[in-house]
């Protein structure tokens, strides 16, 4: 396998009792994969609130995406999404939602989602009397490029 330059950089993260440390499945791996410290039943086209237990310092530049694992997205209909600031050191809450026709349940340790740790540019809204620069697109929204 040929391999190229990684940044790689230490994330400092605290554990409640009985949660899990995120981790990857294979070095390489953007996201970390986060479990679910209790059992869960998401019932048929529903949602529930996981308490992760993982508390993490994210440098700030930076942001947590908390998105779905694909094997669950594709197979289960399990779908996670979420954004985690620089800053936050609370516990990590994962919203779990149940886009299929019957409940799924989530033993003890499963995983749940995925962490992927982005750097994130900080802008700064400054209102202005029009953009006045032309673009390829320009205002062209929803379906412009066909469905």
């Amino acid at each position: 396998m040929t391999t190229y330059p990684v940044t790689r950089a230490a994330l400092k993260v605290t554990l409640d009792p009985g949660a899990y440390m995120p981790e990857r499945a294979y070095e390489y791996d953007a996201g970390m994969d986060i479990r679910t410290p209790e059992r869960l039943v998401v019932p048929a086209h529903g949602s529930v609130p996981v308490d992760t237990g993982i508390h993490m310092m994210i440098p700030y530049g930076y942001a947590g995406f908390i998105k779905s694992k694909s094997g669950l997205n594709v197979r289960r209909g399990i779908n996670t999404e979420g954004v985690i600031d620089a800053g936050y050191t609370g516990s990590i809450v994962v919203k779990v939602y149940n886009h299929s026709e019957t409940e799924h349940i989530f033993e003890v340790g499963d995983k749940i989602t995925q962490l992927v740790i982005l750097p994130v540019l900080i802008a700064y809204p400054v209102e202005v009397d029009d953009l006045d620069e032309e673009t390829e697109r320009g205002s062209a929204g929803f379906g412009s490029t066909g469905d």
